[in-house]
């Protein structure tokens, strides 16, 4: 007799693997590797320096108007959600800083927002598959900042679909105006554009 595992035990199984993949894979390319339904998404190409400068500066205001035990982070781990077979590594993410203690990767549910600043070589990843992937991870706001066009939108308000959980309201913005992520407002003036 020969017992096959359902569906479920497949997808985790299939999840691990890809981890385990994504876990050697990480010291030795380039770029930043995650993974999502469609499987592991690889943006090749390092950050630059607008890339960096944007997640840098979008961090740093943020905690100039948010209180001390909240934080906009800009380090690892990822945020990882095993049962739906999606992990991410938000540039940004506004996380309490108990929400930050232990092991593992963070639990997506436990950020308050994820901030994407949209890469050169892979925008759909960020406007398109993390816009999916985000409120079905329960993340209640994800905010784009887009140094191709210098605009960005922030999304809230997660609803059912047929097609899955997805983000009901838009407030799009362009670079030089003020931006409202949850209850902290900051500027947008003088963040870089890609050349």
């Amino acid at each position: 007799m020969t017992v096959a595992p359902d569906d479920a035990q497949q997808g985790t199984l299939h999840y691990r693997a890809m981890r385990d993949i994504v876990d050697q894979m990480r010291d030795s390319v380039p770029g930043k590797l995650e993974i999502t339904k469609e499987g592991i998404v690889h943006d090749m190409m390092a950050p630059g320096r607008p890339h960096e400068l944007t997640t840098a500066q979008v961090s740093r205001r943020l905690e100039k108007v948010m209180p001390e035990e909240v934080l906009a982070h800009t380090g690892t781990p990822d945020v990882e959600d095993e049962p739906e077979g999606i992990m991410r590594h938000p540039d940004v993410m506004v996380i309490a800083l108990t929400d930050m203690e232990g092991q593992g990767s963070f639990d997506p549910r436990t950020l308050i927002a994820a901030i994407e600043v949209v890469s050169r070589s892979n925008p759909d990843n960020d406007w398109v598959t993390k816009m999916r992937d985000y409120p079905l991870l329960g993340i209640p706001l994800y905010a784009i900042f887009d140094p191709r066009t210098g605009s960005g939108a922030v999304l809230s308000e997660i609803h059912p679909t047929p097609q899955g959980p997805r983000y009901a309201t838009r407030k799009d913005f362009v670079y030089g105006e003020d931006v409202t992520i949850g209850e902290w407002t900051i500027s947008t003036d003088g963040l870089p554009r890609y050349p």
